[in-house]
């Protein structure tokens, strides 16, 4: 598309051709391109370009080269210890998930046929028939009642141990149906067995490595810390799937590394680009970025239980400091969207778009810290460049209080021990969070008083009390009120100060089609692999 009339992106694109999937209507899609910055006049054109995207023919065949940003020697294909990017692309290309994860947030059924509860406490899950894993052995409930018993196990050392936890019965009611207990009541359960660690495994499993799963590829090489690839499943149960004939996955750490192997044509994806590293691809062609705002931010945390977060106004002062349009432009080159200090992004089927961000506003801040008795006082900001962009946040927000005589102290630290040693713990520090798929989880881990982390020490009864209340309604109207007041409670109340969602950005090479955006990450939630096809 011609820039000079939109900086509508193919990731945009992917959205309307989702949107058109699901049967929207012109008016509904004309409206979303008009938010989106398309002139009525262009809107015909990105139509006309999406309907041809959605008549193009997948194509079959091809081997998909892909890089991502980090591996190590202890990647796995245990499902349940995954914990980098390389471990949710091989484990979404060997296994499959209860459910899946869609563009809009909510889950679709996967290897579940139905999943079914009347108080949100007890489930029924029924199973497809005719599924087998790689070794040709059928799935049963068995299995999905093996895998998700290995959560609770302390020594599998699950990375979902917790959510997990409030699961405390299992039963396989015959061979395609599974009854899953709550400890209490949890409307959330089909988005949560859509995440990555919820993949299903062969019953008795205890070699990993060879990743017998029910997934659209079989294992072929796993070097951790090197490489894998993986080859087209011809038993995949899933019609049509995948399109290529094999993927190959390894990591380069450095940006402009990954970006020069795919200029090269020696890989057709980099993945999670750094804003500063996509000039390298400026004025070439067969390339695009595919950009997700999927819910990961940094944030400024301010400890209300320490000094100088205790002092009345000293909060809402810095909320008012913050100048996110600056830090969504400088900080981020763009890559971002605007936040309102509550951590469910645009992304999120709960959003609350009525919430806006507080306007920058120094003078109103001024008068704030004048009131705490803080103006002209040192205050220490620690920052890292452990968490993304944190560093050229800080100066930002060190600059605009220089104009108002405030005096942010910023002590810039080694990324190495900085999760240990001043995340959760400093008076004001960076945090950076990985999305969730629900408010539930996020609320849990950040917000609630007994979260585990909560990083401006947010205490809040009328909150909790909100919390459980939320989690166990199956009435969607009622959960969405609730927790739009919990998001505006959070941004008023609470010390995490969100200036913006930031965008995950990969490097793609046009051959690539049928990428699409996800709210589980980039690379359409890490499952790119299955659905993508090369055109030649």
């Amino acid at each position: 598309m011609n820039d000079k009339i939109t900086n509508w992106t193919r990731s945009d694109d992917a959205m309307v051709e989702t949107a058109i999937r699901r049967g929207a209507t012109r008016r509904e899609l004309l409206h979303m391109m008009l938010a989106g910055g398309v002139a009525m006049s262009a809107g015909g054109l990105v139509l006309g370009r999406a309907g041809k995207a959605l008549a193009a023919t997948p194509v079959s065949g091809g081997a998909l080269k892909a890089a991502g940003w980090s591996s190590s020697t202890a990647d796995t294909l245990d499902p349940a210890k995954a914990s980098l990017s390389t471990d949710y692309v091989r484990c979404c290309a060997f296994y499959n998930r209860l459910t899946y994860i869609q563009s809009d947030g909510t889950p679709r059924m996967e290897l579940a046929e139905s999943i079914e509860s009347g108080d949100a406490k007890v489930w029924t899950i029924k199973l497809r028939s005719g599924v087998t894993f790689h070794d040709g052995k059928p799935l049963t409930a068995d299995d999905v009642v093996f895998s998700m018993k290995r959560h609770l196990d302390p020594a599998v050392g699950s990375k979902v141990a917790k959510i997990a936890k409030q699961m405390t019965g299992f039963k396989a009611v015959d061979k395609l149906t599974v009854e899953i207990t709550l400890e209490n009541p949890n409307a959330d359960l089909p988005t949560i067995l859509g995440m990555h660690h919820f993949m299903i495994v062969a019953d008795g499993t205890t070699d990993f490595s060879k990743g017998n799963g029910t997934g659209a590829f079989v294992r072929e090489v796993f070097e951790p810390g090197v490489r894998s690839i993986g080859l087209k499943n011809k038993n995949y149960w899933k019609a049509n799937h995948p399109n290529v004939d094999s993927f190959e996955f390894f990591a380069i750490s450095e940006d402009n590394a990954r970006i020069n192997a795919l200029l090269s044509g020696d890989i057709h994806l980099a993945a999670a680009i750094n804003p500063r590293s996509v000039r390298l691809m400026d004025g070439k062609d067969g390339f695009f970025l595919s950009k997700t705002t999927s819910g990961n931010y940094t944030d400024l945390n301010i400890r209300l239980d320490m000094s100088p977060g205790d002092k009345k106004g000293f909060v809402e002062g810095m909320k008012y400091l913050i100048n996110r349009e600056q830090i969504q432009k400088s900080a981020l080159r763009g890559f971002a969207e605007i936040g309102n200090d509550q951590p469910i992004s645009p992304a999120n089927f709960y959003h609350n778009a009525d919430l806006k961000p507080k306007a920058f506003d120094p003078e109103k801040a001024k008068f704030l810290f004048q009131k705490a008795g803080l103006l002209g006082q040192s205050i220490p900001v620690i920052a890292s460049d452990a968490a993304n962009s944190a560093i050229d946040m800080a100066m930002i927000v060190q600059a605009a209080g220089a104009e108002i005589g405030m005096k942010l102290d910023v002590q810039r630290v080694p990324s190495d021990g900085y999760w240990d040693n001043y995340w959760l713990k400093a008076p004001i520090h960076f945090g950076n969070i990985n999305p969730r798929p629900t408010p539930d989880i996020l609320f849990s881990l950040l917000y609630a008083s007994d979260a585990p982390w909560n990083e401006s020490q947010y205490k809040s009864e009328k909150f909790d009390r909100m919390l459980i209340e939320a989690r166990g309604s199956l009435d969607q109207a009622k959960r969405r009120e609730i927790y739009n007041e919990m998001q505006v409670m959070v941004s008023e109340e609470a010390g995490t100060i969100i200036p913006a969602y930031l965008s995950n950005v990969d490097a793609v090479s046009s051959k690539v089609k049928g990428l699409e955006s996800n709210p589980l990450g980039g690379m359409m939630g890490y499952s790119f692999p299955e659905y993508i096809w090369l055109e030649s």
